[in-house]
């Protein structure tokens, strides 16, 4: 992999993965930009004791533009997008519309391939395993960064998810504080390491599902099962069979092989409502350790947490979309529609041939 840092014409970082080491990425950046101005604001919830971030500079970003003004696509002649060159493989650049941005914390786009039309799915397992070493370069510089205590790399892919660019990418987020879903886990891994006199919750887990029902892939190095109380229709965790706390910890071994375990699940994703259905909306979210301090959850260290993708749709069934109304958006009580056992057994119905 060759990395190539440059600036956008507002000031913004921009980075190119390479697969070729000779690759040569000089294009510059020739729109008259201003420099980006930012609003961003973190305010903390004293009932909850949960933070949101205020970013009102967002309800000017681009929303939904047709394909040949997609700003995602590499520039051509005089259509000037936010990647210069005429080609890329992975490319990373600072968000021009961040939802956390200075003190704040830092969020970054990912663009997967140049190809506009394409998906996660379509990628070869070199692409794919390119965009893991993006990932995992970002985690590493986004993590020495003073104000970033987590970082939260994730795809939402389609409209019904609220996606308004349908060019193929993900994002990052640099959060300045540890995310509410990563502090309840480490509270639960603090409780069972006490009462069970040291047993890691994140191993507990992962014997208990291999062992059982819901296994829908299996590999040497990693392991994707429907968890026992899934929150959505179809959710499936993703889990290396070494615990590690981050990306950065994986070996050489289970790098290698999650482009070929992760493409076939996504593929897989595809095929759960039969042919002719339109491409399932998802979102796919990487859990890594923070990088903070954890002193307020005792006896619990970054070793402890066990890195995993969570992979779900919103989709329940053809056509239909299950929605958080009352008891999820009101008492975060999630109701589903889905048995855990029977939406495995689908998807290990649409295995590829």
């Amino acid at each position: 992999m060759k990395k190539t840092s440059t600036r956008l014409a507002d000031g913004r970082e921009l980075i190119y993965y390479d697969q070729r080491d000779d690759a040569v990425r000089d294009a510059v950046d020739k729109r008259p930009l201003d420099p980006t101005v930012t609003t961003s604001e973190v305010r903390r919830d004293p009932l909850l004791g949960d933070s949101i971030a205020v970013a009102s500079h967002r309800q000017g970003r681009t929303y939904h533009p047709p394909a040949d003004e997609c700003p995602l696509c590499p520039s051509q002649g005089d259509r000037l997008s936010e990647i210069p060159d005429s080609s890329y493989d992975v490319v990373v650049f600072e968000n021009r519309f961040p939802s956390l941005a200075g003190d704040s914390g830092r969020c970054e786009v990912v663009c997967f391939t140049s190809d506009h039309n394409a998906a996660f799915a379509d990628l070869t397992e070199e692409q794919a395993r390119l965009v893991l070493d993006a990932w995992t370069d970002r985690t590493s510089e986004l993590s020495h960064l003073p104000s970033v205590e987590q970082v939260f790399c994730f795809e939402n892919r389609g409209a019904e998810i609220g996606v308004t660019l349908g060019h193929p990418h993900g994002q990052i987020y640099a959060y300045p504080f540890t995310t509410p879903r990563t502090a309840l886990m480490l509270r639960s891994v603090a409780a069972h390491k006490e009462a069970t006199g040291g047993e890691n919750l994140f191993d507990a887990v992962l014997q208990r599902e291999l062992a059982g029902e819901r296994v829908v892939l299996e590999g040497e190095h990693w392991v994707a099962f429907v968890p026992y109380a899934a929150h959505w229709p179809y959710e499936v965790h993703l889990y290396p069979k070494r615990r590690v706390p981050d990306l950065l910890a994986l070996d050489e071994d289970a790098r290698t092989e999650f482009p070929q375990v992760y493409l076939e699940l996504l593929r897989r994703f595809d095929r759960i409502f039969g042919e002719g259905e339109p491409p399932t909306p998802y979102i796919s979210a990487w859990h890594q350790a923070p990088f903070g301090a954890l002193e307020e959850f005792e006896g619990v260290n970054r070793d402890d947490f066990g890195l995993h993708l969570e992979l779900f749709t919103i989709r329940r069934t053809s056509g239909k979309l299950k929605f958080l109304a009352g008891s999820e958006s009101g008492m975060n009580v999630f109701i589903n529609d889905v048995p855990p056992e029977f939406a495995a057994q689908r998807l290990r119905e649409v295995a590829s041939s």
